[in-house]
């Protein structure tokens, strides 16, 4: 089968996703992208740069998928007389719909007009969905998120709501976590008696909260500890990693962005990751930490229950800032007794690997193109 998979904002994770399933699939997969940069004008004018992309070339798709940067009808509407009959996934990566608005209306990406969330960029995602035949979302979170506050969104307008979509448009909708690399080295989990290393392997951004990640290591400042503070660093990143590479002084083992084979090094390396997000549709970084050997110690909320094996949930969930003080308390005191569970999320994120996760997308995408090609048409 030949798939066409396009990426509009192909930056981070989300140009992970697109070339892990790319390399790792059995079919035909080729990739049609655009620069991660500008991300409004993406979902604006990407997809009638996509669409000319798409026309000057002679590749002939069984299936389309495109991320949720992509405005799925405008795209459409402009390649129909050579997608008219060829099965459409919206995969979403993320939405504009329930993603946090900064608490500076200045900052952040998701800039506020007027105070307010702007719904065009929501009703991209929203008329998206409607125009392809199956949408895939990368969490349970994720999906059920989006269909709780849907229907407040859609009653703000004034009159044909069309809330009756809503049930077509779950009806369509599964789950596909996102993938990830398979780990090159074959280090043993182990931990650092005398002096663990805690990593921080997240965007810089105000919606993985970082002052609570700073304030938790405040806390526990009377133990040892090192720590990696790695990810991409904007130009507006918040002032309290600097402040906090200040008075951490030699504890800070690495920092800011560092290359793939760095990073892979620091992450075999580290001992415990901590997330303090405000916001998570999956939790990529997460995983390849987990992958790595590394225990985490994540919110009791969003996609990270998900990410986990029940049996650990106690053990690795904090319910707030106290508890999470008290966790990593007990982590830092004790790094000895997490190695069982090291060796278990190891064996436990092989479900995220591409090389076992590409194989499910292959099947899900198979019985997609098969519906179609039953019905004769695409399915509404």
């Amino acid at each position: 089968m030949q798939i066409l998979l396009i990426s509009p904002y192909h930056s981070g994770s989300h140009a992970a996703w697109a070339e892990g399933y790319a390399r790792n699939s059995r079919h035909e997969v080729k990739l049609l992208t655009l620069a991660g940069r500008f991300w409004k004008w993406r979902m604006h004018g990407g997809a009638v740069t996509l669409a000319r992309l798409f026309l000057a070339g002679d590749f002939a798709p069984d299936l389309i998928i495109a991320d949720d940067m992509l405005d799925v009808t405008t795209f459409l509407a402009l390649t129909r007389e050579r997608t008219h009959n060829v099965p459409f996934v919206l995969y979403m990566h993320e939405n504009q719909l329930t993603y946090p608005l900064p608490r500076d209306p200045n900052k952040g990406a998701m800039r506020r007009q007027k105070g307010e969330r702007d719904h065009h960029y929501v009703f991209i995602n929203y008329a998206s969905m409607l125009s392809a035949d199956h949408v895939c979302f990368n969490s349970h979170y994720h999906l059920e998120s989006w269909f709780a506050a849907l229907p407040n969104f859609l009653k703000h307008f004034p009159d044909y709501n069309e809330l009756a979509s809503i049930a077509t448009l779950r009806q369509k909708s599964t789950v596909l976590p996102v993938g990830i690399a398979s780990p090159t080295s074959a280090n043993v989990p182990s931990t650092t008696l005398d002096n663990p290393l805690i990593l921080w392997n997240q965007r810089w951004e105000y919606d993985k909260n970082p002052e609570a990640f700073f304030a938790a290591l405040k806390a526990v400042a009377d133990l040892p500890f090192r720590v990696a503070i790695l990810g991409e660093n904007f130009s507006r990143q918040p002032a309290v990693f600097e402040a906090a590479r200040d008075w951490l002084g030699e504890r800070v083992v690495a920092f800011g962005f560092v290359e793939k084979e760095r990073y892979w090094e620091v992450l075999d390396s580290a001992d415990f990751t901590i997330s303090t997000a405000i916001h998570e549709f999956f939790g990529i970084s997460i995983v390849e930490a987990m992958a790595h050997g590394v225990v985490p110690l994540l919110p009791a909320r969003l996609s990270y229950p998900e990410l986990l094996p029940t049996s650990l949930h106690e053990t690795l969930l904090y319910v707030d800032q106290a508890d999470l003080v008290a966790k990593l308390r007990q982590m830092l005191e004790s790094p000895h007794t997490f190695q069982s569970i090291a060796y278990q999320l190891k064996k436990h994120t092989m479900q995220f690997q591409w090389q076992t996760l590409a194989n499910h997308y292959d099947r899900q995408f198979n019985k997609i193109v098969d519906v179609s090609t039953k019905n004769g048409s695409i399915a509404t």
